[in-house]
């Protein structure tokens, strides 16, 4: 048995068996490449789910990391704390948006986006008590919290975890019309991914989401928007509502805002919702953290100073047009947006996972979505060179899964 098989065999003894990982176990990062415990090098195509969309190990991030783990990483909101407010100053302008809610993850911040949509409801919009109700796509991924899967149409998410928080509706992603039809006076939020990730890297029409900022103008509804995936230039702009010119009211990030190195996440609002929030009404003992402050801090600054959101929209170009150029019965899409790339397989030819797994045998690392898709996502830094290396593994597994 070699070395990677025993440590996998005794972790799964002490650790609960909630995910299906690809079977190697990393034990370093650099740049674009990850090592595992028997020293041998891999191309990450995932980024962690985008969480380290900057690379691992960054020397800037880890510089900063270091020096404020060494002067102050928590105190709890009981306390003002030092790096929170230029780091907030900074993603407010950033964004666009008035004010934030810093969190911890994604779904944390998605459920103070839930929060904060059904107190506007009652305190602004005046719907009656116990009423409220939000929106949201079918084949969403918003997170795993009890609320977040009673509007999941996943059952693998739901099986066995009811009863399901109430208050939600589901509607095809993409379809604006479905949305017009769905909203009542009861209705305080259209909660969606401006691309959806977990579903298989799907790309809406264009439009799509600037008719539903119409629609919930219109209706006097909230358009809140989760991009902890997509955010902070995954997409090739700095977040991909840029893509439909649109504005909406509340956001939803995470994943590279922490770097790769901590979890930071954060709702943004418009000044009237956030005014929704008063002492008591929610919190979190580690949001808004010295040590994450000031990581997220330096990674907008990254944003700023850098080319890496163009990086990701060039190379994002040409990485598509490299898969889109295999020809192969098993492969029936090649679609996404900047550096996030998902090939749809047809499942009579090629499984996902088994495909995945063979990448990893040849050095590239990446997972399946629902099945179907491969995902590509490699952090920003990456090179042509090492993405048309990659592209090369990915042509040789399925002509040999074929055969």
């Amino acid at each position: 048995m070699s070395k990677t098989h025993d440590w996998i065999e005794s972790e799964a003894k002490v650790c609960a068996q909630n995910y299906h990982p690809i079977p190697v176990v990393i034990e370093r990062g650099e740049g674009a490449w990850l090592y595992d415990i028997e020293g041998k090098r891999y191309l990450d195509m995932m980024s962690a789910y985008s969480a380290t969309s900057f690379g691992h190990h960054h020397p800037q991030l880890t510089k900063v990391f270091i020096e404020q783990a060494e002067r102050l990483c928590v105190t709890s909101r009981a306390f003002h704390c030092e790096p929170l407010k230029p780091f907030l100053d900074k993603l407010t302008a950033f964004s666009g948006f008035d004010a934030a809610l810093p969190m911890n993850t994604g779904a944390e911040a998605v459920e103070t986006a839930i929060k904060a949509a059904r107190r506007w409801g009652y305190q602004v919009k005046g719907i009656k008590p116990g009423k409220a109700k939000i929106i949201a796509a079918q084949n969403n991924f918003h997170g795993r919290t009890i609320s977040v899967i009673s509007f999941s149409t996943e059952p693998a998410y739901q099986e066995n975890f009811g009863p399901f928080t109430p208050g939600f509706e589901t509607i095809p992603f993409g379809d604006a019309d479905a949305l017009r039809d769905a909203i009542d006076e009861n209705t305080c939020a259209f909660i969606v991914e401006p691309m959806q990730g977990e579903a298989g890297v799907i790309v809406p029409p264009a439009g799509w989401l600037k008719e539903c900022e119409k629609i919930c103008q219109e209706n006097n509804v909230l358009l809140i928007l989760d991009e902890v995936q997509t955010g902070l230039g995954r997409t090739g702009k700095r977040f991909a509502f840029m893509h439909d010119d649109v504005k909406p009211d509340g956001l939803v990030l995470g994943k590279a805002l922490g770097g790769g190195m901590y979890p930071v996440s954060v709702f943004l609002g418009t000044q009237e919702l956030m005014e929704v929030f008063n002492p008591g009404s929610h919190g979190s003992t580690f949001g808004g953290n010295a040590l994450a402050a000031r990581l997220g801090l330096e990674v907008l600054n990254i944003l700023e100073q850098s080319d890496l959101v163009a990086r990701s929209e060039s190379l994002g170009e040409y990485l598509k047009s490299a898969l889109k150029n295999i020809k192969h019965p098993g492969i029936k899409e090649v679609r996404g947006k900047g550096l996030w790339v998902g090939v749809e397989l047809d499942p009579q030819h090629l499984d996902a996972y088994t495909c995945c797994v063979k990448l990893s045998q040849l050095g590239v690392l990446t997972k399946e979505a629902h099945d179907t898709v491969i995902r590509f996502a490699p952090p920003f830094i990456i090179e042509k060179e090492q993405l048309d290396w990659a592209v090369e593994q990915f042509s040789c597994v399925i002509d040999q899964m074929s055969t």
